[in-house]
């Protein structure tokens, strides 16, 4: 595959030192610490736990490697290497992207081959054949105009999908509504309570960030698929007025709600301190304060190595938080 991809050679070397794997000309693939802790020590993800999503088998990937909305003060990723709000063209066909992400996470994978007496060999060689796609990994995947065709394009090889989206693209949401192209589970990362916070915190490089936010959790209230709002929750930052997120997903009646920490990793290092990465208990805390303003919801499950609490609505069963395969 030629090599035409738009960023400069000092953006690829940045992304490659930190373990990913280019695909194209704007996409991405990297391991998930949780693949690589459920090969090695039988670990898994808390989504795994909440879901039902094998972590072996996830393909974490982005179609958007180096182009995001925001430049939140908590993105592990580095975003120093951003390039802007659009992707620019040529624009890699969807099914070029899920074959060539797929090879890409199988030479990632490749080096566990030289140590099977320290792994579980059947996890690895059903990693080879990843059955889940985590659209997530770098930037906003919903500013990849076909997202919706690249979200068909891995259903069609029997994959499920996760898109997680900061809301900045409703009318792409809008397109991928109309065209019956939405993934498995549609999860918006809402990280802050109040536009103040939203500035401070989210960094927006577009004007209208927090009002293209509102658009998307209210398509989401109607959503014909699985619906996720997540918390990602900054000590000191945007952890506070529990009473204004619970309005804000009022808005959106998602099927769950996750309060999630933010960890002290990767490049948000140079920006926070360890002392910002809320314990499990006080996103514990924080959850049951949210409950007390979401009588619509309950605290149904939680997973202290995510450090991460799970909301589920009032009206669903407790066998409707697990995907289908």
């Amino acid at each position: 595959m030629v090599n035409v991809r738009p960023m400069p050679p000092e953006i690829e070397a940045l992304f490659k030192k930190q373990h990913y794997a280019l695909v194209g000309n704007h996409s991405g693939v990297k391991l998930c610490h949780w693949l690589k802790e459920s090969i090695k020590h039988d670990r898994v993800c808390y989504k795994q736990i909440f879901y039902g999503i094998h972590s072996h088998r996830c393909l974490q990937m982005t179609p958007v490697v180096a182009w995001c909305t925001h430049n939140c003060i908590f993105c592990w990723r580095p975003m120093e290497g951003f390039l802007g709000t659009e992707v620019p063209e040529p624009l890699d066909d969807p099914a070029l992207i899920v074959e060539e992400s797929i090879k890409a996470q199988r030479k990632l994978l490749s080096g566990y081959w030289g140590i099977k007496d320290q792994i579980n060999v059947k996890k690895l060689e059903e990693a080879q054949e990843p059955k889940h796609a985590a659209i997530s990994l770098s930037g906003e995947p919903m500013i990849y105009p076909k997202i919706g065709d690249l979200v068909e394009e891995f259903h069609k090889r029997g994959f499920t999908t996760f898109i997680v989206t900061n809301g900045t693209a409703p009318e792409r949401l809008e397109e991928m509504i109309r065209e019956d192209k939405l993934p498995t589970q549609f999860y918006v990362s809402l990280t802050a309570p109040d536009i103040e916070t939203y500035n401070k915190v989210n960094i927006p490089m577009i004007p209208d960030g927090w009002e293209r936010i509102m658009r998307t959790l209210e398509l989401m209230r109607d959503l014909p698929t699985r619906t996720v709002i997540r918390l990602t929750l900054v000590k000191g930052e945007n952890m506070h007025s529990p009473e204004k997120y619970a309005e804000l997903i009022k808005k959106a009646m998602p099927m769950f709600v996750e309060a999630k920490a933010y960890m002290f990793v990767g490049f948000s290092r140079n920006r926070l301190t360890i002392n910002n990465m809320p314990s499990h208990e006080d996103i514990r805390e924080f959850a049951e304060q949210l409950a007390k303003y979401l009588p619509e919801y309950h605290i149904e499950d939680e997973y202290a190595p995510s450090r991460v609490v799970m909301l589920m609505r009032n009206d669903l069963d407790k066998r409707d938080r697990f995907i289908k395969h």
